[in-house]
Formats: C-alpha cells, sequence, structure tokens
C-alpha cells in the first residue's frame, strides 16, 4: 500500500501530462492530415510561410500552387491549416 502511495503523485503527474499536453498535440495533427487530404484544385490557400496561392495540381504528398509570380511545387504539410481557413471565412463574408 505505501508503494502504491509513493507511485501515485508520477501517476497523477503523467495523467494530467497526457491530457493537458500530449492528447491536444494528436488531435491537432489529426485535424491538419484530415485538411491535407481534403484539398483540392482550385482551393484558395496560405502556406506555413506566408505565400498565398491556389491549388493548381494534387499529387500524394505535393502540391503544386499558383502564385502571381508563377507555380510553386511543395509539400502539403507546408500549407498553414488556420491561416488558410482564415483566408476562406474572409471571402465568404
Amino acid at each position: 500500500m505505501e508503494q502504491l502511495n509513493q507511485f501515485a503523485p508520477f501517476l497523477l503527474m503523467f495523467v494530467v501530462i497526457y491530457f493537458f499536453m500530449i492528447r491536444p498535440q494528436q488531435k491537432k495533427a489529426k485535424q491538419e492530415k484530415e485538411f491535407e487530404s481534403t484539398l483540392k484544385v482550385g482551393d484558395k490557400i496560405i502556406t506555413k510561410s506566408g505565400l498565398h496561392g491556389k491549388v493548381a495540381e494534387l499529387a500524394e504528398t505535393t502540391v503544386v500552387v499558383e502564385t502571381m509570380a508563377g507555380k510553386l511545387k511543395m509539400e502539403r504539410s507546408a500549407i498553414s491549416m488556420e491561416m488558410s481557413a482564415v483566408l476562406n471565412k474572409k471571402e465568404q463574408v
């Protein structure tokens, strides 16, 4: 019984860390994967580095983005889910 009391604070600490740090990160990663898989040609996007453009072509892991300067090929993971959502909300209003 005394050993259980010794490990209870560590167990409680692990549970708190899981629910406040690990679980939200896993949830966000899942949302980003869903966002990447639902991209389609013609979607207006913003990359994590701030480039604005429109999806011109899609491949399994890459995307060709049409910008005012031309077409750029980049990884799907370089597209910002949050900034693209804000951009699309502004255009709907």
